[in-house]
Protein backbone atom coordinates (compact mmCIF):
# COMPACT_ATOMS: atom_id res chain seq x y z
CA UNK A 1 0.00 0.00 0.00
CA UNK A 2 1.24 3.68 -0.78
CA UNK A 3 2.69 5.77 2.17
CA UNK A 4 1.21 9.04 -0.01
CA UNK A 5 -1.61 10.95 1.11
CA UNK A 6 -4.57 10.46 -1.36
CA UNK A 7 -6.31 13.50 -2.76
CA UNK A 8 -9.28 14.86 -0.64
CA UNK A 9 -12.61 16.04 -1.71
CA UNK A 10 -11.26 19.82 -1.43
CA UNK A 11 -8.39 18.66 -4.52
CA UNK A 12 -10.40 16.87 -6.55
CA UNK A 13 -12.10 18.93 -9.41
CA UNK A 14 -15.59 17.07 -8.65
CA UNK A 15 -15.92 16.63 -12.87
CA UNK A 16 -13.04 13.98 -12.92
CA UNK A 17 -14.93 11.73 -9.71
CA UNK A 18 -16.85 8.93 -11.39
CA UNK A 19 -15.71 6.07 -13.95
CA UNK A 20 -14.86 7.24 -17.46
CA UNK A 21 -14.85 4.73 -20.57
CA UNK A 22 -11.89 5.14 -23.20
CA UNK A 23 -12.48 7.20 -26.42
CA UNK A 24 -9.09 6.80 -28.06
CA UNK A 25 -5.65 6.24 -27.05
CA UNK A 26 -2.87 7.64 -29.03
CA UNK A 27 1.26 7.11 -28.70
CA UNK A 28 3.23 9.39 -30.48
CA UNK A 29 7.21 7.93 -30.95
CA UNK A 30 9.96 9.89 -30.75
CA UNK A 31 11.92 11.38 -32.17
CA UNK A 32 10.22 10.10 -35.50
CA UNK A 33 6.22 12.42 -34.40
CA UNK A 34 5.09 9.23 -35.82
CA UNK A 35 1.33 8.75 -34.11
CA UNK A 36 -0.38 5.19 -33.63
CA UNK A 37 -3.44 3.89 -32.01
CA UNK A 38 -2.13 2.11 -28.63
CA UNK A 39 -3.65 -1.52 -28.56
CA UNK A 40 -5.74 -1.41 -31.47
CA UNK A 41 -8.82 1.74 -33.08
CA UNK A 42 -10.75 0.14 -30.79
CA UNK A 43 -9.95 -1.14 -27.29
CA UNK A 44 -12.10 -0.91 -24.33
CA UNK A 45 -11.14 0.58 -20.82
CA UNK A 46 -12.14 2.44 -17.72
CA UNK A 47 -10.62 4.45 -15.12
CA UNK A 48 -12.39 5.06 -11.80
CA UNK A 49 -11.75 8.14 -9.67
CA UNK A 50 -13.18 7.63 -5.95
CA UNK A 51 -14.14 10.82 -3.62
CA UNK A 52 -11.83 8.27 -1.04
CA UNK A 53 -8.72 9.04 -3.19
CA UNK A 54 -8.46 5.86 -4.89
CA UNK A 55 -8.46 4.78 -8.24
CA UNK A 56 -8.75 2.29 -10.59
CA UNK A 57 -7.53 1.74 -14.16
CA UNK A 58 -8.12 -1.34 -17.01
CA UNK A 59 -7.36 -1.62 -20.59
CA UNK A 60 -7.81 -4.31 -22.90
CA UNK A 61 -6.44 -4.25 -26.97
CA UNK A 62 -9.22 -4.85 -29.34
CA UNK A 63 -7.94 -8.00 -30.85
CA UNK A 64 -7.59 -10.53 -27.71
CA UNK A 65 -7.82 -13.92 -28.55
CA UNK A 66 -9.64 -16.26 -25.81
CA UNK A 67 -7.57 -19.25 -25.25
CA UNK A 68 -8.24 -22.31 -27.12
CA UNK A 69 -8.83 -24.56 -24.38
CA UNK A 70 -9.46 -24.51 -20.91
CA UNK A 71 -5.77 -24.45 -20.18
CA UNK A 72 -3.63 -21.55 -21.58
CA UNK A 73 -0.88 -21.89 -23.34
CA UNK A 74 2.31 -20.10 -22.71
CA UNK A 75 2.14 -18.24 -26.03
CA UNK A 76 -1.76 -17.61 -25.42
CA UNK A 77 -0.62 -15.93 -21.93
CA UNK A 78 2.25 -14.28 -23.60
CA UNK A 79 -0.35 -12.62 -26.03
CA UNK A 80 -3.10 -11.63 -23.52
CA UNK A 81 0.10 -9.84 -21.65
CA UNK A 82 0.40 -7.68 -23.89
CA UNK A 83 -2.89 -6.50 -24.45
CA UNK A 84 -4.18 -5.66 -21.43
CA UNK A 85 -2.78 -3.14 -18.75
CA UNK A 86 -4.58 -2.33 -15.20
CA UNK A 87 -3.08 -0.84 -11.74
CA UNK A 88 -5.04 0.15 -8.68
CA UNK A 89 -4.25 2.78 -5.85
CA UNK A 90 -4.03 6.64 -4.85
CA UNK A 91 -4.26 9.88 -6.60
CA UNK A 92 -2.93 13.14 -6.05
CA UNK A 93 -3.82 16.11 -7.33
CA UNK A 94 -1.44 19.51 -8.10
CA UNK A 95 -2.81 21.99 -10.66
CA UNK A 96 -3.53 19.79 -14.12
CA UNK A 97 -1.28 16.77 -12.76
CA UNK A 98 -2.66 13.95 -11.68
CA UNK A 99 -0.71 11.44 -10.12
CA UNK A 100 -1.56 7.60 -9.45
CA UNK A 101 0.31 5.96 -6.66
CA UNK A 102 0.42 2.04 -7.54
CA UNK A 103 -0.41 -0.38 -5.16
CA UNK A 104 -1.61 -3.08 -7.94
CA UNK A 105 -0.47 -3.64 -11.14
CA UNK A 106 -0.65 -6.13 -13.89
CA UNK A 107 3.12 -5.60 -14.36
CA UNK A 108 5.01 -5.64 -11.28
CA UNK A 109 7.54 -2.92 -12.43
CA UNK A 110 5.03 -0.59 -12.03
CA UNK A 111 3.92 -1.73 -8.50
CA UNK A 112 4.87 0.79 -6.07
CA UNK A 113 5.45 3.71 -8.58
CA UNK A 114 4.35 7.11 -9.51
CA UNK A 115 2.32 7.06 -12.82
CA UNK A 116 1.81 10.94 -13.00
CA UNK A 117 -0.33 11.93 -16.20
CA UNK A 118 -0.54 15.60 -17.71
CA UNK A 119 -4.89 16.28 -17.59
CA UNK A 120 -7.29 18.84 -19.23
CA UNK A 121 -11.39 18.59 -19.36
CA UNK A 122 -13.07 19.32 -22.57
CA UNK A 123 -17.06 19.09 -21.80
CA UNK A 124 -17.64 15.72 -20.55
CA UNK A 125 -13.97 14.89 -21.72
CA UNK A 126 -10.55 14.08 -19.84
CA UNK A 127 -7.70 14.13 -21.57
CA UNK A 128 -4.77 12.47 -20.06
CA UNK A 129 -1.24 12.59 -21.07
CA UNK A 130 2.36 11.30 -20.20
CA UNK A 131 5.81 12.71 -20.00
CA UNK A 132 8.31 11.74 -22.68
CA UNK A 133 8.25 8.15 -21.53
CA UNK A 134 8.64 4.39 -22.52
CA UNK A 135 5.26 3.17 -23.47
CA UNK A 136 5.01 0.01 -20.88
CA UNK A 137 3.85 -2.85 -23.63
CA UNK A 138 6.68 -1.66 -26.44
CA UNK A 139 9.12 0.37 -25.05
CA UNK A 140 9.39 3.08 -27.20
CA UNK A 141 10.30 6.15 -25.84
CA UNK A 142 6.96 8.35 -26.68
CA UNK A 143 4.30 10.41 -25.31
CA UNK A 144 0.98 8.70 -24.71
CA UNK A 145 -2.27 10.81 -24.80
CA UNK A 146 -6.11 9.05 -23.56
CA UNK A 147 -9.08 10.46 -23.96
CA UNK A 148 -11.97 9.68 -21.55
CA UNK A 149 -15.85 10.13 -22.02
CA UNK A 150 -17.49 10.29 -18.22
CA UNK A 151 -19.77 7.52 -18.06
CA UNK A 152 -22.99 8.85 -16.95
Amino acid sequence: MSDVTSATAEDVPPLLLGTWKLVSSTRVDMPSGKRSDMMGSHPLAFINYCRDGRMMFLQAGEDRKKPAGAQVTDAEAAALYRTFLGYAGTYTIKGDTITHHVDLSWNETWTGSDQVRQFKFDGNRVTLSTALSPDPVHGVMSIRELVWQKVE
